[in-house]
Formats: structure tokens, sequence, C-alpha cells
């Protein structure tokens, strides 16, 4: 196919880059080459959100409609999501809209726009190198709730600021900035002239884009790598089978880390953001069926409705910028042993969607990993999608993430525990954990100890011991090899504790008494 430019809205007008490295950042973009300074680099992985942006699409486009959890923010025909500029490769604003501090700015006009007006107030900067990344969230937060009519708690303001970090305030005057913007003179962004030229912008053949790499020299010149972004699954399919070498990109929270911390090189790249079938999010045949592009925030939100008791998991993985960049199929098929997902999902019976060409296979997601970042995914194949029985009378979830900081960090333990408990006798059982082995794995042995039992104290101190034989955990950075053991073992207490019939404690007062010791102090 030929070839043309990156194309996407910046300060009003289209864009056309050419000859950009294929993984050329956009922050790099917007200090380098727009001389759009107010944007930051931090830490050049996803972690601070100095860097945070917005990318606007048209509403009726992907993930942003037509799903069954569209959790990006709609305002004026444009879906709004705040993400990371330091992990975001160029190609993938092709068709978009970007926004940046500057953008805010302009909406002020001659006054400041309400977001930093209340900062300003409330004194929510010191050294003010983090704060145009919160003036991003914070606007994508105004909008969102000036939308929908409403004014956001002070918890759920923290958690919409969960994704940056600031060195200097303690947080504090920050969230007051929140509650303050609502009250100034509102002040909103004009959509109508974004909307136009994403409408253009849509009459764009799909994006095949080329430039040639200057770090890898071949026969005396650059080498030339390729950026593929088709747009429907079955273009999609015969591409990845055509190049079963080439590097699957999906949101980049991942792979974003591997060119500004490792240098890698990844050559050719086919990008999965622009079909539109893969983010699909749909309830058939008693089943919720996640696409593989559907952002972490859409996927997670969609659980969260037929699973409220994961609400917490869905908060705490990572921050809004990388929940709203990032997708649960690229969170799978990564396969990190310390992810989030994919214990959540494997407790719940899900199964994976594998696609090569116009075949396509399912397996139960626990057989879908081999060994430490290897799995079944054969060449040309890729992960199209999970399937998600639907919750049933008697089952019993939870998700418990022990980490050093309560929010966007890495978990060190994750426990998802699954029971089919009929009155005091336990049917079934899924114990999952994260963290505990070279695979998100189910331990077994703690499993054969609870079925066919009643769930008694006897019965937990049964599943505890043999946990200690169903996981040989590491010492990282983490956490120790000891301290997994116990956490683990604390875990399978606190579900036994809250699940167990008549139980007499509260659910706030459980952990206290159970396992205190093992979570980290919420700030």
């Amino acid at each position: 196919m030929p070839t043309r430019p990156i194309r996407f809205v910046h300060r009003g007008r289209i864009v056309e880059v050419a000859g950009a490295p294929v993984t050329r950042s956009v922050l790099d973009w917007l200090r380098d080459d727009a001389r759009c300074t107010g944007t930051k680099e931090g830490c050049a992985e996803g972690d601070c959100g100095a860097c945070t942006v917005i990318v606007a699409e048209l509403a009726d486009h992907g993930a942003a409609s037509g799903t069954a959890a569209a959790q990006a923010t709609v305002v004026g025909g444009l879906s709004l999501r705040p993400v990371n500029a330091c992990i975001r490769f160029l190609p993938t604003l092709d068709g978009k809209a970007l926004l940046t501090v500057e953008d805010v700015s302009a909406i002020g006009g001659d006054t400041l726009h309400p977001v930093q007006q209340a900062l300003v107030e409330c004194h929510g900067s010191q050294c003010g190198f983090c704060t145009p990344g919160f003036v991003m969230t914070m606007t994508a937060s105004y909008e969102q709730h000036n939308e929908a009519g409403d004014r956001p708690t002070r918890q759920q303001l923290a958690d919409e600021l969960s994704g940056n970090l600031c060195r200097c305030t303690g947080y504090r005057p920050i969230v007051d900035a929140g509650e303050r913007m609502f009250e100034l003179p509102r002040k909103r962004l004009d959509t109508a002239p974004i909307v136009t030229l994403l409408k253009t912008l849509s009459a764009d053949p799909p994006l095949e884009y080329a430039a040639p790499n200057p770090a890898v020299v071949e026969g005396g010149s650059p080498r030339t790598d390729r950026f593929h972004a088709p747009r429907t699954l079955d273009a999609f399919a015969a591409l990845r089978e055509s190049k079963p070498d080439a590097r699957l990109l999906a949101g980049c929270t991942d792979i974003g880390l591997w060119v500004t911390k490792q240098f890698r090189d990844l050559g050719d790249i086919v990008y999965i953001g622009e079909v539109d079938e893969l983010k699909r999010i749909a309830v058939a045949d008693g089943r919720l069926r996640i696409g593989a592009g559907a952002p972490l925030e859409d996927a997670w939100g969609a659980l969260a409705a037929h699973w409220p008791v994961v609400n917490e998991a869905w908060l705490r993985f990572a921050g809004p910028p990388v929940r709203h960049a990032g997708t649960m199929g690229g969170n799978i098929a990564n396969g990190s042993p310390i992810g989030d997902s994919a214990p959540v999902l494997i407790a719940l019976g899900a199964e994976v969607v594998l696609r090569r060409g116009a075949a396509a296979r399912t397996m139960p997601l626990e057989d879908f990993y081999v060994d430490y970042m290897k799995n079944r995914l054969q060449p040309g194949e890729f992960v199209q999608g999970v399937s998600v029985p639907l919750p049933k009378p008697r089952e019993q979830l939870r998700a418990y993430k022990i980490s050093k900081r309560y929010d966007c960090d890495i978990s060190g333990l994750f426990g998802a525990l699954w029971l089919d408990l009929d009155g005091e006798l336990v049917r079934g059982a899924r114990f999952v954990f994260g963290g505990m082995a070279a695979i998100v794995k189910r331990a077994k042995g703690a499993e054969a100890a609870v079925v066919g039992q009643r769930w008694s104290e006897a019965t937990l101190r049964a599943a505890q011991a043999a946990l200690d034989q169903d996981f040989t955990p590491l010492t990282d950075l983490r956490a120790s090899a000891d301290y997994r053991r116990l956490a683990a073992r604390g875990l399978l207490e606190r579900l036994w504790l809250e699940t167990r019939t008549n139980a007499p404690l509260a659910a706030a007062s459980v952990w206290a008494v159970a396992a205190e010791a093992l979570e980290p102090v919420k700030t």
C-alpha cells in the first residue's frame, strides 16, 4: 500500500508529519518539533504524569461509543482521554486531536482557565514542574463533570489524579483546587472546530507510514521502518499473518518503555488501535466479551459493572493515563506475572480468543501461559479478545492487591479468589495469584483443600498449609519470598472472614483484624 504522512489536529489545525522515526514519542515531537514546551518529561515511563496530554477522537469512533462500558469523557461530539505523551508513539495520533496545556491556556483567553485559576488560588503548585500534567488531568475531570452536571467528591478527585505525582505540595492543595475549579465562572472547551477537522481526517485512508531509522544502517543507508494501522479486523488479521515478525502495538504502555528505557529496536510495527471491532465490549450468550483493543479503563469498567467487588482493583490498576491508553488484550498478551488483569480473569473462568488469518480458537486463559513471558501464541496469531462468564448467584469473588504504594504502583502480590459457596459448603474454588510464580497461576492444592468441605476455620487452615506447597515465590525489589507467603496466607484468611456464613465482623474491621500489616497505608 502507498505510504502517507501522519495527520492529526494540533493547535486548531491539521498537522502533517513525515520523516519522523516510527517510535518518536509525542512528547519529543511536542517539545522539539512543535516547540510546545509546556508539557514536561518527568520519568519517560508513564509513571509520574508530568507529560499528561489529552487525545480526542470523534465520539462515534471506536470504544468511545457502542460499548458496554465506555469510560472516556464525551463532550460535544468528542471523546477525551488523558494519556502519557512520553511513551506514546507519534503515528498513533493519526486521525486524532492532541490537546496540551497550551490549549487550556487558549480556552482562558485573557484570563486563566478555571483549572489554572483554582491552582493559583489554592497554592496547588510549588516548583511547577508537575503542574501542566495536573492541569490536563483536571481539565478532563472539569469537562467530564460539567458535562454530567455533577460535582466530584474529594475521593473521586483523588482517584482521577492518581496518575499524577507531585513532590512538593502533598496533594491537599491540588485536591482543594479540584473542588474550587467548579466554583469559578465556567469556560468550556469549544469542540466544534475540532470535530470539523477530525471529520476531514476521517476521509483519509488507513495509515501506512514509512520513515528511516537513523540508528540502524543497512547497505550504507538508514533502514526504513514501517507503521501499519489497518482499520478492520479482517485486514488486521491478514496483515498479522503475512508479517508474523512485525511488532504488535496496542496501548504502548509497555512497549513504549522498551524504547525510552531500553533503547530497543522495534522494526516494523502493526498497530491494533484503529480496529474498532477489537475495541468492542458486549454481553452475549451469558458472557461478557471484551475485545483485545478495548482500553483498560473501559474493560475494567465493564468487569466492575458485573462484579462491583473489583472496583478497588480497577482504581488501583496504574493511573488513569495508563488505563486510558493501555488495553486489556495487551495486558493479557504481555503475560507479566505481576499483571493485575490475568488473576481476576482466570479466577472468573475466562477464556481467551486467539486468531490467525480467518481461523479463531478459544482456550481457558489459565492455559495460555507457559512460562515467564511465554504463551501459546503461534506465529502470525494474536489475541482477539477475552470471554468471561457472567456471575452466578452463589459465587463469591474477591480481588486483593498488595503493593508498596496504594495508588499507581506495581503489585508485589495480587490475589483473585473465587468461591462457589452453597451455604457453608464449598462447591468450587479458584484461587489465583500473581507475583507468586513465573506466571499468574492457580493454587491447585489450596483449592483441593476446600472443595467439598465446610467453609470453616479448619478448612481455611488446611488451605493455607496447602498454599505453602503450591508456590515457591522469589525475593525481589517488591517483596521477599517470606512476605509473599505470609501475605498470600493472609489473603485467604481475609476471604474466609468476609465470606463465611453469619460473619460477625464488618468488612472494614475484618482487614484490620486479619491482615493489617499486609496492606499499605492509603494516602
